[in-house]
This record gives C-alpha cells, sequence and structure tokens, in this order.
C-alpha cells in the first residue's frame, strides 16, 4: 500500500483527485492539506510516502514545501501537480528534489503510472513541460563543460537514470542484480556529491548524457 499525501488549495481538487487515485487498491490517500505548511505538519505526525503538491498556494507554496520535506525526509517522493506549465517551477521543483512534474490536464491513468514510477526511483516529466525543460539544461550544459568524472559502466546507469528507468528495467537491460545496480547508483551519488536519483537524473541530462 503506497500511502499518500494530497496538498492542494482547492477541497473540490483534492476531493477529485482522491476519488480518481483510490480506484487503485495498492494507493491510499491518507492525509489532505491546503498549503506547503500543512503538508509539512501533517507529515511530522504521519507516515507518508508520496506527497502530490501543488505549485501555488496560501501561505506556503509547493516549491517550498518541497526543499523543506526532501531535506528532512529525503525518503519521501514529491511528484508535483500542477496547472502551470511553467519551465522555470519545474527545473526548480527537480532540482529541490520533485520525482516528477506533470500537469492538471495530465490522463488518470499516465497520474497513477507517475505514481509507482516515482515510487521506484523514476522520474516523470510531462511531456509539454519536458520539451522546454530539456533543452534549457542541455544550453545550461553547453554553457558550463565538464569532465564526467565517471567508469563506463557508472555511465551506463546514469545515461538509463536520466531516461528514468527503474532499477529493476536497468538491472534487466544491463543484466545485472538489482543489488549490483542500486550498489552502483549509491557510489555514483558518493562521487557526483549528489542527493538522490532525482538529482542524477537531471545530472545526466545537463551533461548530455540522455
Amino acid at each position: 500500500m503506497i500511502h499518500i499525501l494530497l496538498a492542494e488549495d482547492q477541497a473540490l481538487v483534492r476531493q477529485g483527485l482522491k476519488m480518481m487515485i483510490e480506484q487503485d487498491e495498492q494507493l491510499k490517500v491518507i492525509a489532505e492539506a491546503a498549503n506547503g505548511l500543512e503538508a509539512v505538519q501533517q507529515i511530522e505526525t504521519r507516515l507518508v510516502d508520496l506527497v502530490l503538491m501543488d505549485i501555488r498556494m496560501p501561505g506556503m507554496n509547493g516549491l517550498e514545501a518541497t526543499k523543506i520535506i526532501k531535506k528532512r525526509w529525503p525518503h519521501i517522493k514529491i511528484l508535483v501537480l500542477t496547472t502551470f506549465n511553467d519551465d522555470e517551477y519545474a527545473v526548480q521543483a527537480l532540482k529541490d528534489g520533485a520525482s516528477g512534474f506533470l500537469l492538471k490536464t495530465t490522463e488518470r491513468q499516465k497520474l497513477i503510472d507517475a505514481i509507482y514510477s516515482c515510487m521506484k526511483g523514476g522520474v516523470t516529466i510531462h511531456e509539454e513541460v519536458a520539451a522546454k525543460v530539456v533543452p534549457r539544461l542541455l544550453e545550461h550544459s553547453k554553457r558550463e563543460p565538464v569532465t564526467v568524472p565517471l567508469t563506463p559502466r557508472e555511465l551506463a546507469i546514469t545515461q538509463l537514470v536520466g531516461e528514468g528507468k527503474t532499477n529493476k528495467e536497468i538491472a534487466a537491460i544491463l543484466h545485472l542484480s538489482i543489488g549490483t545496480v542500486k550498489n552502483h547508483i549509491t557510489q555514483i551519488l558518493q562521487k557526483l556529491e549528489l542527493r538522490d536519483r532525482t538529482q542524477l537524473a537531471i545530472y545526466a541530462i545537463k551533461h548530455d548524457l540522455v
């Protein structure tokens, strides 16, 4: 069972999302919040696996809450779900540790798939947003060329992480055990001084590995 917190300032939208999500028997909305501060407070008293986070909310917005949550509870996944197709929001959310960025126009099944992907370590970005975000990250990497200090095996794994692949998928593609993939990713994160695989996915895009 995946325990979900809905952080959304509109009660009717929260109700609709809850009904839609809980059609999947493995997903359970255990808490709701009308802004970022309430989301943080809910997590202090509840065991949350994933936060479905809006961006623009009164008081503390979703970006501020994402930064706080990932710093205090790095294991919690955050999937941004917003009305605003803004590449600035997307880039900042991913840098702060979000595992995905979707628009509210996303179909139900794509949202459900994104939740499962995030829980497995994948990164999901809405197609319309990715079309603007990826070129920006690539342009940034061209301005700041950096030698990637990774072995060929580590580069291959980093590339697959950048493509949004899960550990199981990477293991199958490279004919490795899941445990070996996990160990490699841990070493890669330490070597590159990154916090989690979301940052590693961004690193892969910025350094033109995808």
